[in-house]
């Protein structure tokens, strides 16, 4: 049965737009971000079931669209914010009205793995099998909106941000479809537990150890033996932020340092502590200290 579901590649060439932006090639871990610009005429389209949960946001003017529901058809205006869920195994019907096939959008498309929402699910003592995530047609979603855009911000810097980054994010998403877009009947909550000092000591050495690569959760998890989803609300849990906050803040501090004690060129210092470029240092290091690094040396 899983054969016949649409996958998201093909999903981008029944949707016949011009891709724009694309994580594709930067292996971000059960997700794939991509903004597409619509052909300028008036379609209709029945789409086949999926093989991953797909979200659309409008980031564009207003436009009209007509989706089915069950057997009846709604009629809509799409405003900037609007965002759309298609569960994973559910078919879609997409129709944009001929008088208004002169407009143009290119929304955002983000397409989350099953395997995915079932880590996340279950590191926060969630049977996998007890919820489904639900249809959301033209929904107003301030927090949701936000997230994605600031996963489409990381997508078209190239991924500045790094790994450590988009999967944050990209659990904070999983969290709250869980929360607000799925058949769960009580809140999501953490499991009682915590790092012990030998498994925090274990995470925090090996990041001193690697600043200069782009750690992923899934690497700092497996030091201490645990899934990266539950290594992450754990860590924040002890540490009072996220892996990828403290690592920043490392790297600030190491850079920092070597600021003080060498002569390196900072563009040197920049790749050496781990941050993809001079800019990205700046911008952090500012954002951390309140000054630039060529204020500090």
């Amino acid at each position: 049965m899983t054969s016949n579901l649409l996958n998201s590649l093909e999903l981008s060439q029944q949707w016949n737009k011009t891709l724009m932006f694309s994580s594709r090639q930067m292996s971000w871990n059960g997700v794939l971000v991509e903004q597409c610009q619509s052909p300028a005429s008036a379609f209709e389209m029945e789409l086949p079931a999926l093989s991953d949960h797909w979200l659309y946001f409008h980031t564009g003017h207003p436009a009209p669209l007509v989706q089915k529901r069950g057997d009846r058809l709604h009629e809509s205006i799409l405003h900037k914010g609007d965002s759309f869920l298609v569960p994973a195994g559910q078919p879609s019907y997409w129709c944009q009205a001929p008088d208004m096939s002169d407009v143009i959008c290119a929304p955002l498309h983000i397409c989350l793995k099953s395997e995915f929402i079932k880590q996340v699910a279950e590191a926060s003592d969630i049977d996998s099998k007890r919820f489904d995530l639900v249809h959301c047609f033209g929904q107003q979603d301030l927090q949701l909106h936000q997230i994605g855009m600031l996963m489409f911000a990381e997508l078209r810097s190239g991924g500045m941000m790094g790994q450590l980054y988009v999967e944050s994010l990209t659990q904070i998403l999983v969290i709250h479809l869980l929360r607000h877009y799925s058949t769960l009947a009580q809140p999501i909550a953490l499991q009682n537990s915590s790092l012990t000092r030998t498994q925090l000591q274990q995470a925090v050495d090996y990041i001193h150890a690697h600043l200069n690569r782009d750690l992923s959760l899934a690497e700092l998890a497996s030091v201490v033996n645990i899934s990266p989803t539950y290594f992450a609300s754990l860590f924040k849990q002890v540490m009072g932020i996220s892996p990828h906050q403290y690592v920043i803040q490392q790297r600030v501090q190491q850079a920092k340092l070597m600021l003080s004690k060498t002569d390196l060129a900072i563009a040197q210092i920049a790749l050496q502590v781990g941050f993809s470029s001079q800019s990205h240092l700046t911008q952090q290091f500012k954002r951390i200290t309140g000054m630039t690094p060529k204020q500090v040396r």
